[in-house]
């Protein structure tokens, strides 16, 4: 295949097809620090990458200060009228709910006729933002979302992503037609690349002929309005995949009151978005399996209204029962974001909890990445790991 197209981005020249190394030494003086994380992620010189090692070495990778800058939601309907706010989704000009129907739960519903229902109620009640992706349980959820939208496609956003997981652009576009097809529609209004994980991810996506081709590619067929990326992993991965200069509309990030105190997201990776006018989605506001939940550490309205009342577009909230649904709707109907002081004192109570990583394991094991991107990087399926 030829050469990638330089005039689609104007990624940073620099960029070397290196090693990675995961980890900094803790020990190593600040300067021997910056150095090997720069050439572990993959940058060298100046620019972009210095800017972004500084930023992380400067913090405690592992447990960072509870206290964050002050950010806030920008609703921009009235959070007195009982609506679901709705939000701008960065520079793009259209305006999205403030809270999503999550793909990967709604998979999860009992069956078929109640994820129908789910998205229906939750369409009904004002929620615009549907969120998928191609390898959700086994494809089943675009399958049932393409089912739930019929007769209902002009009155939402629709998302869905690839997972091509280091493999190229044709494999890309493969896998977009098979999504247009199980969401019955002829057109997404968000692709993003999906979970993006693993340290050469970047590499493999922004080499000759990789998935960022079949973005540009999607854009000018019509196929799809805006791209984005997608990722739970580590703020550096992040930060590296923005450092190409790529013109995201999007991306996806795990954002809670655990992340804010442990590798964060919200301290990295959101203020760099908004600085860019890049749409922040929000994900993971429960912590991915709502153990914290589970155990009495915080409330799903602690959680969720916490994430709500940061700089983002949307959250992404999973939804797998028309209760939980209804749960949300309650805390999303005329939102009103959470005071910068009731912030850090939500903050304050969990750091204790983040400072380990317990309720954020999808960010130091990879006991919850996706099969596809497992077996793609050479690790056996969940299905094959002992518990």
């Amino acid at each position: 295949m030829g050469e990638i197209d330089k005039s689609i981005f104007n990624y940073d020249k620099s960029m070397v097809r290196e090693g990675n190394d995961e980890g900094v030494q803790k020990h190593l003086p600040l300067e021997v620090k910056r150095r090997h994380f720069l050439k572990g992620i993959g940058f060298i010189g100046a620019g972009a990458g210095a800017i972004f090692a500084d930023h992380i070495l400067n913090a405690n990778p592992e447990v960072e200060a509870a206290e964050v800058p002050a950010l806030s939601a920008t609703p921009t309907n009235s959070t007195n009228t009982g609506e679901i706010p709705l939000r701008p989704l960065g520079k793009t000009g259209v305006k999205v709910s403030a809270i999503a129907l999550g793909g990967a739960t709604l998979g999860q519903a009992k069956s078929k006729e109640e994820a129908i229902r789910i998205a229906h109620e939750a369409i009904d009640n004002g929620i615009t933002f549907m969120d998928n992706a191609w390898e959700y349980n086994k494809h089943r959820s675009e399958e049932w979302m393409g089912e739930a939208l019929q007769g209902r496609r002009d009155k939402v956003f629709l998302m869905t992503k690839v997972c091509t997981h280091g493999r190229d652009r044709k494999v890309a576009m493969q896998q977009l037609e098979e999504s247009l097809r199980r969401l019955k529609t002829d057109h997404l209004d968000l692709w993003q690349i999906h979970e993006v994980v693993y340290y050469n991810d970047p590499e493999m996506i922004f080499r000759a002929n990789g998935a960022i081709e079949a973005l540009a590619q999607a854009k000018k067929e019509g196929k799809v309005r805006f791209v984005g990326f997608t990722g739970h992993k580590d703020p550096a991965i992040h930060l590296k995949m923005l450092s190409y200069n790529y013109p995201f509309d999007t991306v996806q990030m795990p954002l809670n009151c655990f992340d804010a105190s442990f590798r964060s997201f919200e301290r990295q990776v959101l203020p760099e978005l908004n600085k860019r006018g890049i749409a922040a989605i929000g994900m993971k506001s429960l912590s991915g399996n709502g153990d914290a939940v589970k155990k009495g550490v915080v409330t799903p309205q602690e959680a969720i209204r916490y994430a709500m009342s940061l700089p983002i577009a949307t959250l992404v909230s999973g939804i797998d029962s028309v209760e939980v649904l209804r749960q949300n709707l309650a805390i999303a109907r005329g939102f009103q974001p959470m005071q910068a002081k009731e912030m850090q004192a939500l903050r304050d109570r969990c750091v204790q909890y983040a400072a380990d990583g317990r309720f954020e394991l999808f960010k130091t094991s990879k006991q919850f990445d996706a099969d596809e991107g497992r077996i793609q990087h050479g690790f056996p399926p969940q299905s094959q790991v002992q518990t």
